[in-house]
């Protein structure tokens, strides 16, 4: 039996008026909309390589 899989709080911090395309994209992708939205993942892989994408305008936590 597998332990269940890590999650993650990924909570958008700042906005992204000015930011290119893309990084809207991938906060879309994640899930995230305005300024203080939060969404909750399991921490794969792909989810990490979407969150290092746009840490500048992200807080990541532990989610319990």
């Amino acid at each position: 039996m597998s332990p269940a899989p890590r999650k993650v709080k990924i909570t958008l911090v700042r906005s992204l008026i000015g930011y290119p395309e893309s990084q809207r994209l991938v906060a879309r992708g994640l899930g995230l909309g305005k300024p203080n939205s939060y969404v909750v993942r399991e921490d794969t892989p792909s989810i990490r390589g979407m969150i290092r994408k746009i840490t500048h305008v992200l807080k990541v936590e532990d989610a319990e």
